[in-house]
């Protein structure tokens, strides 16, 4: 078994409007997160990663034109859950996380991979980081309004 990379991409999917996307893990029904996933390679580039995990998770291909991946150039690191730690190298029990966002058209259409996700869901920023089983994944969507200057209308 090859282990997996504790280097890893966060992408927040949102719309203008500020709704996000969330999808359900299949291996943990009731866990909702926005599209995350390990670097392949120890040089992968981590923008790379990003598009990969986003086309794989949801279909949505980042095509720098209409649909543009964001880096926020912020990092979290945080203890891997032990129910993912085998996935790792023996002791290895800490991932850093890059932080992304893409903003694309509310009708965009999702196709989810049925081995990684069963469901997904838009909702308001404010519900999405609030149903976000990852305390990361939750924070980073709270920071969307200052992270790409759009504002929830009233």
């Amino acid at each position: 078994m090859t282990h997996k990379i504790p280097v890893s991409v966060l992408v927040v999917i949102h719309t203008a409007e500020l709704d996000v996307l969330l999808i359900e893990r299949a291996g943990q029904p009731g866990f909702w997160q926005s599209v995350t996933g390990s670097v392949d390679a120890v040089d992968e580039p981590l923008l790379q990663t990003a598009a990969r995990e986003l086309c794989e998770e949801t279909g949505i291909v980042a095509d720098g034109e209409r649909i543009v991946l964001r880096d926020w150039h912020l990092a979290n690191e945080y203890e891997i859950y032990p129910i993912w730690r085998h996935r790792y190298a023996p002791g290895v029990t800490r991932n850093t996380e890059h932080v992304f966002s893409v903003q694309v058209p509310r009708d965009v259409v999702i196709t989810l991979s049925p081995r990684e996700h069963l469901q997904y869901a838009w909702l308001p920023y404010l519900a999405a980081a609030d149903r976000c089983f990852s305390s990361s994944n939750a924070e980073a969507i709270l920071l969307l309004p200052a992270m790409t200057g759009l504002a929830r209308p009233a």
